[in-house]
């Protein structure tokens, strides 16, 4: 799994926040409806990046527990909790999404923002919904980025509307390989006012959801299925027609 640079999280954090706050509000409410939902206020946010699905559930009472590969995300996502973390409501850890144990369970796993198309193979993600497993108690929900919803990264894109730093994304799919790419590159303002560049190339690995499912069943899940994160108690009928998808599933 991929561990993002200083500069990459720096611009995640300033310009990429906006996703995990419109998701968050639905995702609790979808869990606050679920008997274990009543009573277990505890939280893992998976490839939690710079913790702003975290504040939200912190903000409502949740106890939630943070993992990052990157330790440049884990640093904002401490200054972004910070009061949370000082009271020892919360913490983030750093560790691989496909390979973590923690001596803690949580009533709610959450992975948000395409996090486990990072994962590099059917593999990868296999062993991250075994030691997701292994900690849970309740509900896992994560979303991925279809074969179809991946079609649009063939673009560029030029974001200048900021002084403090210049974004170009450079996306490539072809539509039938495994791996989608982009090229996010650009320059940081320093505090002497001089630019610094940074590069990033994130990908993204295209899972089928019929085997997604498989994998889920297998690892011990029960009925896992696919929804828009608009309504996460209606199953979708066919998944691949959908951008994006969060699936859903319980112990």
């Amino acid at each position: 799994m991929q561990a993002y640079n200083k500069g990459f999280a720096y611009v995640y954090n300033w310009r990429w926040a906006g996703f995990a706050r419109q998701v968050a509000p639905l995702l609790l409410d979808f869990y606050a409806s679920t008997p274990i939902g009543q009573t277990n206020k505890s939280v893992l946010d998976l490839c939690c990046g710079t913790g702003h699905l975290a504040v939200h559930f912190l903000e409502k009472g949740y106890r939630v527990v943070g993992l990052d590969l990157s330790e440049h995300m884990l640093r904002y996502a401490q200054e972004n909790a910070r009061q949370y973390v000082d009271s020892g409501q919360a913490r983030f850890v750093q560790g691989d999404a496909s390979d973590f144990t923690l001596d803690e369970r949580f009533g709610l796993v959450v992975s948000t923002y395409d996090s486990l198309n990072h994962l590099e193979s059917e593999q990868a993600l296999r062993r991250c919904f075994e030691c997701v497993y292994a900690v849970s108690d309740g509900y896992f929900i994560f979303d991925l980025n279809t074969r179809f919803g991946l079609r649009r990264w063939n673009n560029i894109f030029i974001d200048d509307s900021d002084d403090d730093a210049f974004v170009i994304t450079r996306g490539v799919y072809d539509g039938q390989s495994d791996k989608a790419w982009m090229k996010i590159s650009g320059f940081l303002r320093l505090p002497d006012g001089l630019y610094e560049r940074f590069d990033e190339t994130p990908f993204n690995t295209v899972f089928e959801m019929e085997k997604v499912k498989e994998a889920l069943l297998d690892v011990g899940w029960k009925n896992p299925y696919f929804a828009r994160i608009q309504d996460l108690k209606t199953p979708l009928d066919d998944p691949e027609r959908e951008g994006r998808v969060f699936i859903v599933a319980s112990k």
